[in-house]
């Protein structure tokens, strides 16, 4: 494995000469052997384009995960238009090539079910991996669904135009009666391209597009981009430790805010009103501790490379610190009447199973991974030097069930765990005594950054594991910008979970997963 890959850590910087470049075969044999131990799995597998090469027009890139050194593995091999396929022996990376032949239109031979994601037109015109010429009249969303014969099927489409304030995102199912047999999901209704505009970035306006890359995590893209920049800076700066305290207090209310949320929403799911109005009103407040410290309800336009717009003061961290404190009173009375409530858990238990070896062959992420026996969390894994030490003694909840009431019962014990981490953490800030100043250095202006290197930084959004990988080119510009939200890795989860459940069960097992569609329509 020495030879394979280059071993890095989360948010620092590696020339790209320095990492290894494999024969196809070895590339592959490599990323078998090595995702063998349970400790390790894939986090992103990527193409870049080669301007060196005429017969290798690319580099494919893989990103593995090590969490027993809290580490990660780098490899790469050159391909063309055409590659043999990863996918059938590592079925986690089937929407990755997926992506890669959309994005692309490279061609991964034999793979298991090659159709788009997201359904807009190849980067490189010319090149097209479905034979839809730039030219023709046809509407790049049109694509063939998955069908069910026999006289006692029927197909139910649901989407993209939704019932209230939702993103687009379609559905569709193959049902025999009531019983869902396959449920198919097509995205890309509002797909901005998103990593084609960060190319030969950064610019001013490169953190604003990765703030608003999906609306509800702001705060974990923001703080892989400034971790990208600051591991890229040719002149560093002096951070003082408590930006740290910060950056992990935003990062565990954006958590907390999203998570009851959603336990609100399952219980509306299922008529139990108590918990879904409390919940609503509760949400709230945090998004205003949010705003206390932010000057806006979703965190945006605070963080900065070095430091950040906006500091603290020992008055707000106390304000803080009470407001949550009585929150969260209100909030355990409101999740302790839904968890106690046996019709609501009749609805979520044994419903939507996704069994822990599956889960490990989608690749699930996140607090979905964690609902079914993945112990796999960013901030005890791959520490990331921004957060310092404020994770240090955190660690993954799992549990191994798999099902809607696993899925709510991560989130539970997980707003236990931000609750009490924000609590220590502020605690000590206040003991200390000492106001944190706003550190606006790169606020107009940007750091010159190394050139041909890469950095990839990891944080445990409040879905899951946020990938996002910065290359720079010669001239220290982003030659690629690429993100994985853990959406990405979970939308076939959901597909999964509704395999031989009624279709009434469906709101339920989509809201125990809540995937973001725009984080996905990159």
């Amino acid at each position: 494995m020495s030879n394979s890959f280059i071993e890095v850590k989360n948010a620092t910087a590696t020339k790209l000469a320095d990492i290894p470049l494999l024969s196809y075969d070895a590339f592959k044999n490599a990323l078998i052997d090595t995702t063998k131990d349970d400790a390790r799995h894939i986090l992103s597998l990527f193409a870049k384009q080669n301007p060196i090469s005429a017969e290798t027009q690319f580099n494919l890139y893989a990103v593995i995960g090590d969490k027993a050194k809290h580490s990660l593995l780098v490899t790469s091999t050159g391909i063309g238009y055409e590659y043999p396929s990863l996918s059938n022996d590592l079925s986690e990376v089937s929407w990755f090539e997926r992506e890669i032949a959309e994005q692309y239109g490279i061609v991964p031979q034999g793979h298991p079910w090659l159709k788009p994601i997201r359904f807009h037109r190849s980067w490189h015109i010319g090149h097209d991996a479905w034979n839809r010429n730039e030219n023709d009249s046809i509407d790049p969303c049109v694509t063939d669904y998955f069908t069910m014969d026999g006289e006692e099927t029927h197909e139910v489409a649901v989407g993209p135009v939704h019932a209230g304030v939702i993103e687009p995102g379609h559905f569709r199912f193959q049902c025999m009666g009531e019983d869902v047999y396959h449920l198919e999901i097509s995205l890309g209704y509002q797909h901005r391209g998103v990593e084609k505009l960060l190319m030969n970035g950064p610019s001013l306006a490169s953190q604003h597009i990765l703030e608003t890359t999906a609306g509800d995590t702001s705060i974990a893209h923001t703080l892989n981009y400034t971790s990208i920049i600051e591991a890229l800076a040719i002149e560093k700066a002096t951070v003082d430790s408590s930006f740290a305290t910060l950056k992990a207090v935003l990062l565990e209310l954006e958590r907390i805010a999203n998570h009851v949320g959603d336990l609100g929403a399952l219980a509306g799911d299922v008529a139990y009103l108590p918990t879904m109005s409390y919940c609503g009103r509760i949400r709230g407040e945090y998004l205003n501790m949010t705003a206390e410290l932010a000057g806006n309800r979703f965190g945006r336009n605070i963080l900065l490379p070095f430091g950040s717009r906006l500091g603290m003061t020992v008055p707000q961290a106390e304000k803080i610190l009470a407001w949550a404190k009585t929150v969260k009173a209100d909030l355990d009375n409101a999740l302790e009447l839904l968890f106690e409530e046996p019709s609501a858990l009749d609805r979520f238990e044994n419903t939507g199973i996704v069994p822990t070896e599956a889960a490990k062959g989608i690749g699930l992420t996140g607090s979905a991974g964690r609902a079914s026996g993945i112990a796999n969390d960013a901030r005890c894994d791959y520490p990331l030097p921004a957060l310092g030490d404020c994770y240090a003694k955190h660690e993954a909840i799992s549990n191994p069930t798999g099902d809607v009431h696993s899925r709510a019962l991560i989130r539970y014990k997980e707003l236990e765990a931000s609750h009490k981490l924000i609590f220590e953490l502020l605690e000590k800030f206040i003991a200390n005594g000492k106001a944190l100043e706003a550190a606006p250095k790169y606020l107009t202006t940007l750091p010159q950054l190394d050139t041909d290197s890469m950095v990839i930084a990891v944080t445990e959004a409040w879905r899951g594991e946020l990938i996002h990988v910065g290359i720079t080119d010669e001239n220290g510009k982003f030659a690629r910008y690429k993100i994985v939200d853990p959406s990405f890795r979970n939308w076939f989860g959901l597909a999964y979970a509704l395999r031989n459940e009624q279709i009434s069960n469906f709101p339920i097992c989509n809201k125990s997963f809540n995937l973001s569609y725009c984080g996905t329509d990159l």
